[in-house]
Formats: C-alpha cells, sequence, structure tokens
C-alpha cells in the first residue's frame, strides 16, 4: 500500500528545494513570513516553521510548491513575442505557471494576438485614465486571499472612496457560507476555538475535507487526538488514503513506522446527504435523552422548532437521503455523545452547494445540541483555504462593509461612503455578461478559473472593456476573456515586501511578517499600486493617499476602525502577534443581541428528477493548491492524469464500462469528452473529477443566502467515448 505523506512528502520537498538552490529555500522557509498557502497559518515571528503555540518544524510539502513558482527567474521578453494569447490558451496551466516570474507591467489592446511589455509609466497612466472615465457602479473590485490586510484594507477604502460598493473576495466561492451560516447561529462567522483547543479535543469531526491533500498541518492534530485516546470521524463520500492512515513528517514515530491511522470511523455519505446523515445523529441523540438540556435552556433559542423537525424526520427519509446504514448512524451519535470535548471541522464539501448555509447552520445545531460550542477544547473550526482569506475579509474586502467599520471610516475621514448594497463575485460576473461591467480591478487569484460555466465565465470576462490584473505569475486567467483590453501588472511576493505585512489565519490569530529582500528590479508592492492609483483617480482629497504609501500608517487605520484588531496599532514596535478579539467562544456567551445561540430548522434536499445522472463533485489534487497545479501526477490517489472520472466499481461495472476506458460526461452546461474511467472507493452514484478541469460541467446557480455555487454537486450523465 501507497504511504500517504513521510518521506515521500519529505523527498518531493528536497526535490523542490533543488531546484531553487537548498540555501534560497532554507533562507526562505525560516524567514520570519506567514506560510502563503493554507489558512491553518504558521511562520511570522516566531519564525518560519513555527506555530503560535510555539511548536516545531511546523511545514508542509504545499509550502514548499508555493516557494518554487515564487523563487523562479524572470519570464524572458522574447516568450511574449514568440507565444500568441491563443498558444498560451493551449498551454498547460501548470506550464504557464512555471515560466517564471512577471517582472514588467503587460499590456495588449482590443484585437491584439500578442501581450507586449511596457513601462510602469504608461500601465499606471493608462489604468487611472480608464478610472476616471468609467462610472464607479460599472466596476468591481476583487482580491484572492493571499493579499495581506493593508493592500487589502487599502483596496476597499479606495473602492469605496472612489464610488463603487463592489468590493469582494475569493471567499464567496470558497467559504462564505461558514460565515453565513455561522452567524446565523451564534452572531460570529469563523473559528470558535484557538489551535491550543485541538490539543485536548477527545472527538473530531472532519467533514466534507480532506486534509490530508489540502490542509496537511491538520493531520499532525488528528494523529494526536488519536494517540491519546480520542476519536476521529470522517464523513466523505470518497475514501482517501490519506484520511485513513498518514505519515507525520514532522512527527519521527508516524515517520518511522509507515504512518499513523486517522479516521476511527469513516462514512461515506452521499454528495449532499450530509444534512441527512447530521440530522439522523441529532435524531439518536434526543432519542437516547442525552442532549444537554441546562445548556439549552440557558443559552439557545429555536429549540422547540428544531427538535419537532427531528423527530418528524423519519428514518427512512434520513437513511436513503444521507446513504448510510441506520446502525451506523446509531453508533455514530453514542460515539459523540460518549466524549466531552467535541470538535467539529469542515471544507468545502459543506459549502460548496446550493443549500450550504443549511449544511453549516446543521452542524452548528448538531454542536449546540450537547453544548459543544461556547467552552474550551470543543467548537467550530471551518477549514479555510488561502492564507490570509479570513483576514481580508475582515478588514473590509466585502460588498456590504460592517456598520462599524463603515461609520468608523467615516468618522475618521469626515466622509460619507457609498450605502448601496454591492455586488458579490457571481453578481458581477452575470453584470458582466448583460453589458453592465466596464472595469475590473482584480488583486491577484485567477477569477476565469476559480468560476463555474467556464463557457459563461469566459465570455462574461471578454465583455469587460478593460481589466487590470496584479499577479507574481501568469495563469490562465490572463488568456481567457481578455478579448478587449487587459494590463498584467507584476507584485511583490510576501517575503519580497520591503515593508511589514499582517494576514490572519483561520483561528482568528493575526501574524506579522517581515518580509524581504525584492528578487527582481521592476516588480512592485501591491500597496504601493494601489495607492498610486488612487492618488491618480481621487487626488489628495479627501484622503492623502501619499501618506498610505506607508503599511503601518494603514495598521493604525484598521485598529481605529475594525473591532477585535486594536493591538495592531502597537504591532510594529511591539512585535508582538495576537489573537483578535471577540471571536473565540470559551463561554457559553455568543454575539448576537441577547448573547444566545440559535438552533435552524434545515431541510433534506432530495433529488427525484435525476434518473440515469451521477452526482459529481469537483475536488483538488494532491499536486495543486486552489486553482495552481503544481503536479499532473496526484500521488495520493494514483492519478497519472487530470483527465479522469473516478467512480465507483460497481458503477463501472453496471455501465458495461472498464478501468481506462474513454468516455464522455455531459451537464445542463457543458460536456468534457475523452475521459478516463478510474475506480474509486466512493460512494455508489457518485463520481469524483478534478477542479478546475471540471468547470465546464457546474452552472452557475449559486445559494441564495451566501451566493456561493454549487461545485460540489453536478448532475453528470457518462457515454463512452
Amino acid at each position: 500500500m501507497t504511504i500517504i505523506g513521510g518521506f515521500n512528502n519529505i523527498q518531493y520537498s528536497l526535490k523542490a528545494a533543488s531546484k531553487t538552490g537548498y540555501l534560497t529555500m532554507l533562507r526562505t522557509v525560516f524567514s520570519k513570513n506567514t506560510c502563503k498557502t493554507c489558512a491553518f497559518g504558521m511562520g511570522g515571528q516566531k519564525g518560519g516553521m513555527i506555530n503560535e503555540l510555539g511548536q516545531f518544524p511546523q511545514v508542509c510539502k504545499k509550502a514548499f510548491q508555493a516557494q518554487i513558482t515564487d523563487i523562479q527567474a524572470p519570464i524572458p521578453s522574447k516568450l511574449f513575442q514568440e507565444k500568441s494569447i491563443n498558444s498560451f490558451k493551449n498551454t498547460s496551466p501548470r506550464l504557464i505557471e512555471r515560466y517564471g516570474r512577471i517582472n514588467s507591467p503587460l499590456y495588449k489592446s482590443k484585437g491584439d494576438t500578442h501581450y507586449g511589455e511596457i513601462s510602469w509609466e504608461m500601465a499606471m497612466d493608462k489604468i487611472i485614465q480608464k478610472f476616471k472615465n468609467t462610472s464607479p457602479e460599472r466596476s468591481f473590485f476583487y482580491s484572492s486571499g493571499r493579499s495581506s490586510n493593508e493592500a487589502a484594507f487599502l483596496l476597499q477604502l479606495f473602492a469605496r472612496l472612489y464610488g463603487t460598493n463592489n468590493v469582494n473576495n475569493c471567499s464567496y466561492y470558497c467559504h462564505q457560507a461558514s460565515g453565513v451560516g455561522m452567524s446565523s447561529c451564534i452572531g460570529s462567522g469563523t473559528a470558535t476555538i484557538q489551535l491550543k483547543d485541538l490539543s485536548k479535543a477527545d472527538l473530531i469531526f472532519v467533514i466534507g475535507a480532506n486534509p490530508s491533500s489540502n490542509h496537511p498541518r491538520y493531520m499532525t492534530q488528528l494523529m494526536k487526538c488519536r494517540r491519546r485516546g480520542g476519536k476521529v470521524i470522517v464523513i466523505n463520500p470518497a475514501k482517501e488514503k490519506g484520511l485513513q492512515k498518514f505519515s507525520v513528517p514532522s512527527d519521527f514515530r508516524s515517520l518511522l513506522s509507515g504512518g499513523s491511522p486517522i479516521a476511527n470511523e469513516y462514512l461515506q455519505v452521499n454528495i449532499n446527504g450530509d444534512i441527512a446523515l447530521l440530522k439522523g445523529i441529532a435524531k439518536a441523540v434526543i432519542e437516547s435523552g442525552k442532549e444537554n438540556q441546562e445548556f439549552i435552556k440557558q443559552n439557545t433559542n429555536g429549540y422547540e422548532e428544531y427538535v419537532e423537525d427531528i423527530r418528524n424526520t423519519s428514518w427512512e427519509t434520513i437513511v436513503l437521503n444521507s446513504g448510510i446504514d441506520l446502525e451506523k448512524i446509531l453508533e455514530i451519535a453514542n460515539l459523540y455523545c460518549t466524549y466531552n470535548n467535541v470538535v467539529f471541522s469542515w471544507a468545502m464539501g459543506i459549502t460548496h452547494h446550493e443549500n450550504g448555509v443549511e449544511n453549516v447552520e446543521s452542524i452548528v445545531s448538531l454542536a449546540l445540541l450537547r453544548a459543544m460550542v461556547g467552552k474550551p477544547n470543543a467548537g467550530l473550526l471551518p477549514l479555510r483555504g488561502h492564507s490570509n482569506v479570513q483576514g481580508i475579509g475582515s478588514v473590509g474586502v466585502t460588498p456590504v462593509l460592517k456598520e462599524k467599520i463603515l461609520k468608523a471610516i467615516e468618522k475618521e475621514f469626515e466622509v460619507e461612503l457609498p450605502k448601496n448594497p454591492g455586488m458579490d463575485t457571481m453578481e458581477c460576473m452575470q453584470a458582466s455578461m448583460q453589458n453592465k461591467v466596464d472595469f475590473a480591478f482584480l488583486l491577484g487569484g485567477n477569477l476565469y478559473s476559480s468560476n463555474p460555466h467556464s463557457k459563461f465565465a469566459e465570455e462574461a470576462l471578454n465583455k469587460i472593456h478593460f481589466k487590470v490584473y496584479l499577479n507574481t505569475t501568469l495563469n490562465s486567467g490572463h488568456f481567457y476573456g481578455v478579448d478587449d483590453e487587459a494590463i498584467i501588472l507584476p507584485v511583490a511576493t510576501r517575503d519580497e515586501e520591503q515593508q511589514t505585512t499582517t494576514q490572519e489565519s483561520m483561528f482568528n490569530f493575526v501574524r506579522l511578517s517581515d518580509g524581504g529582500k525584492a528578487r527582481f528590479e521592476n516588480v512592485h508592492t501591491e500597496v504601493a499600486i494601489i495607492a498610486e492609483i488612487a492618488r491618480g483617480v481621487l487626488g489628495n482629497k479627501p484622503i492623502d493617499f501619499r501618506v498610505l504609501d506607508s503599511h503601518e500608517k494603514i495598521r493604525k487605520l484598521i485598529s481605529k476602525t475594525v473591532s477585535g484588531f486594536e493591538k495592531m496599532k502597537d504591532i510594529d514596535n511591539s512585535k508582538e502577534e495576537f489573537q483578535i478579539s471577540g471571536r473565540t467562544f470559551h463561554n457559553p456567551s455568543f454575539s448576537t443581541p441577547d448573547n444566545k445561540a440559535s438552533f435552524k430548522v434545515c431541510p433534506i434536499r432530495e433529488f427525484n428528477d435525476h434518473k440515469g445522472s451521477f452526482r459529481m463533485m469537483s475536488v483538488r489534487s494532491e499536486g495543486q493548491f486552489n486553482s495552481i497545479i503544481y503536479d499532473e501526477f496526484d500521488r495520493f490517489r494514483g492519478q497519472t492524469s487530470r483527465n479522469v472520472v473516478m467512480m465507483n466499481k460497481d458503477d463501472i461495472s453496471s455501465m458495461g464500462l472498464k478501468e481506462n476506458m474513454l468516455v464522455n460526461l455531459k451537464s445542463s452546461v457543458g460536456e468534457m469528452q475523452n475521459m478516463f474511467v478510474r475506480e474509486l472507493d466512493i460512494t455508489p452514484g457518485n463520481i469524483m473529477t478534478y477542479y478546475p478541469e471540471s468547470n465546464v460541467l457546474i452552472p452557475t446557480a449559486v445559494d441564495p443566502r451566501s451566493k456561493t455555487p454549487g461545485y460540489k454537486l453536478a448532475w453528470v450523465k457518462i457515454t463512452p467515448a
């Protein structure tokens, strides 16, 4: 059996370091900078491979993968003369990323077949003039989760002073449902626990997530939970090898033994069968009389309606829709009632649905049933993706600015900000399709590849007359949807910043990154770019943006205007990283008007009109991070190609197919041809494909409350090629 993690990950990391130079890689990973990949968080002032608890070594393969692209040589100028935009479109995303770092502004006008290098002066002049000639309501601003708090705050401040609330971030396409669902129940949308709480948890649920690939350092916590006699329950349609057994590279015992057991119980639920399963567990808890009545009476609302709904839901409905046997549901409920410190963690297998908010509310309600929110060592943990995706939302990169932040900014600068509701990410795309957007300012990321329904995404982006991209490397989004004008500005990475920056982890912990020496002479920092554009568009009134070239001054503004960030005003002198106040719930007093949490009634989605179709979910591979493809080979699943559809062996047999046969996949919006059939231990009737390639099959329908697309459920028909 293939060992997941362990020496294989170490070997990969060493190979990655050899490409950049061992000394260069060591300097980078040991520098006092926050890790650039997932939001689990490490680095900062304690050191590059140390977490907030002082534990060492805290590093994973993903961190090395990210560094490979950042430490690359600059792209040769002749590449843009030789390769047309169409040629780039026919190049694999992995190879596009590996061409090197962007070191000069790139420009194409309408009708151009190639990008060409231009000066910074010309690029900034074009951008500023376009802003001046564009009505604010016909523009939108977008940020990825890799930017700093300083750049994000400045971006949203400029956008609102410019006159628009069309300000959004990548969380609308990932964990927005977590924020909305948790806020509706407890008044707060982020983790209720700190990292230290995991060390005393005795039961951890991992729902709709594959941390062995996407949050590798979480595996250490799961392993340790098992070692101290705790339990780990995984709920996932596909049986991932890394969630069964994982070799933790930083733990000698795990490394030398060939891996540590992770999941005690592995429930292969139907895709989007989570609410049915969670209701089943709740039903068993209630029927056994093991709910915490004292906590419920004193600290919650809505319990009577919740219990009535649970009791009125039949076991037949629960079993049919979840795909889990009654006996197993009762067994899991008994485990839940046995342990005292329970953590519920989840990722996009929960949020990437048209009922993602209700999925989250179901998790929170189950946790409330036994008082597992509002005490130490237990609680809720949404496993967020990018290293600062939570931070950019905290500092205001959202279409609706929190009332406290809005009033604080207006008071600080004696200005009036726009009050009309801004558009979320999908609304911006739909407005673009309707020719209602003329200008898009994209701070990092790959908006094209992040969107569902790839044909729609390209057409919508093509209708935006002027787009500005701020990136370190090229990606497919620079070549799809760029029929009109586009400018790509090269930016410094986090460890190249000339001033310190801050980032926020999924545990609400804010780190300070030192930055470092610039690797290239012609890249600019995100803050410097935004500040210069803001000065050119707005002048120096009502805000003198010349002053806001200073990250320290931006941090002082954040400390004055964003609740919980008060300690940021002293961080430049103290170097003291901090836990954001008001977000950790170690006591049952919640951030609601009456300080009580709320149970929510969430209906089970029943699907009766999709006969002959499979439930398809799109997933990341072990060799990628979000839409960035580092390797075509998915080592954890043993897949040598991304052009595959992973199916249950019984489904393969019943359709008269065989492994490695070619098939076509068709949904209501698109088709993928000549896909290799591969066997996977997944619930019958469910299939799995790789993101972002299978975005072509995913409709643009969104959760009406979070506005997040349903990447994890598209109905697909399979036919032989």
